[in-house]
């Protein structure tokens, strides 16, 4: 497999799964039409006590990990020089992008006053001590930096090569700022639970929250890369990227296991161990996260399992999985209000707009890996 050369994969575009996906993505549509209309209220189940719920927490905070694919995969090749992963630089990139421009968009379907969206571009509304302001500004500044990096790919497609040499010459601009950008925010996630003060249950409170976010963000978009090569092998009738993928595991391996470290070293520093041991919804959640994480890095330290594309595969869900739990446990299971009277659970429609987006992303991968040169062409 060279380390440059990229190729579109070709074959029908509308196909039975393309159109069951348009359909859910249709139905997403439809129901935002109706927030955007009638407001909040008419399609979720937020209020007071919880002024946040799913498409917050699993469209951007979750979204936004699953598009460390191409953060992750950049540390790896470009800061670390380790060239043996450049072919699948192009295509974490691409996963980065779908993440984070839907992560974008779906910010809006969450803004009260989604119209004055704009205040948060001009310097004299600016709150520089406000993570969530910080937050909001590095992804913005990423999504620009993704549509930049991955802009080659479009270029090689309609035989710009002169424009795809000259925006090579200043490319590794961008690739710093794509490194600089998703380390600040990722980080910054784990500082807005951190001022949710004695709000947050101590499993998940504490102040190593930047570091274990930053952590899980890098394993969870490392992850995303063996799940989709080999979806997309399977799928797309394509080669098996086995042996890369098991080298690439050895890292997984390594970052989730430093994950690990911090996460039980803080409950064992702070004496909150025992909470996981209360019985409680909050305790077995916590027990089924760690589970999850501990099962998928046990399964990649056999060294025959990272070299079996379904032992890879198993491994990734699992820790893609855990991941998933980390966040939402802290952001959602492991919140409660002060005075404990609100409760939440997703509506219907918020959790279809969900799917509605999801579907988005997997729409747009098949047309770019169909269309554009994305996926490394095999020998």
């Amino acid at each position: 497999m060279s380390a440059h050369a990229h190729a579109p994969v070709g074959g029908r575009l509308v196909t039975v799964p393309f159109l069951v996906l348009a359909f859910l993505a249709a139905i997403a549509l439809a129901l935002l039409a109706g927030r955007f209309v009638y407001g909040l209220g008419a399609v979720t189940n937020l209020n007071d006590g919880y002024p946040w719920g799913i498409w917050v927490i699993i469209d951007i905070v979750i979204g936004t990990a699953f598009g460390c694919a191409g953060y992750a995969v950049s540390l790896i090749v470009y800061i670390l020089n380790r060239g043996e992963y450049h072919p699948i630089v192009r295509s974490a990139v691409m996963a980065s992008l779908f993440g984070y421009t839907l992560a974008g968009v779906a910010v809006m379907f969450d803004l009260g006053r989604y119209w004055n969206f704009y205040n948060l571009f001009l310097p004299w509304y600016a709150q520089p001590n406000s993570v969530m302001w910080e937050i909001a500004l590095c992804v913005a500044g990423y999504i620009t930096v993704l549509w930049i990096e991955f802009a080659p790919t479009f270029l090689e497609r309609f035989g710009l090569h002169n424009a795809r040499e000259k925006l090579s010459r200043v490319l590794f601009i961008i690739i710093a700022l794509g490194v600089l950008l998703p380390t600040m925010h990722q980080s910054s996630l784990g500082t807005a639970i951190v001022i949710l003060g004695h709000k947050v249950s101590p499993l998940w409170q504490t102040q190593f929250l930047p570091l274990l976010y930053l952590s899980s963000a890098i394993l969870m978009g490392l992850a995303l890369v063996p799940f989709e090569s080999v979806l997309s092998a399977l799928g797309l009738r394509r080669q098996l990227e086995t042996g890369l993928m098991g080298r690439l595991n050895r890292v997984i391996l390594v970052v989730g296991a430093i994950f690990l470290a911090v996460r039980f070293g803080d409950l064992l520093f702070r004496g909150a161990l025992g909470h996981a041991f209360a019985g409680d919804l909050r305790a077995n959640m916590f027990l089924l996260e760690s589970a999850l994480f501990m099962g998928g890095l046990a399964l990649l330290a056999r060294q025959q399992a990272r070299r079996s594309a379904q032992a890879q595969f198993v491994a990734a869900v699992t820790l893609l999985m855990a991941g998933i739990m980390f966040r939402i446990n802290s952001y959602l299971v492991g919140y409660e209000p002060v005075n404990g009277t609100w409760h939440y659970f997703p509506s219907v429609p918020e959790m279809l707009v969900t799917v509605g987006i999801f579907s988005i992303e997997i729409l747009l991968y098949l047309v770019f890996v169909k269309k554009l040169p994305v996926l490394a062409k095999h020998a």
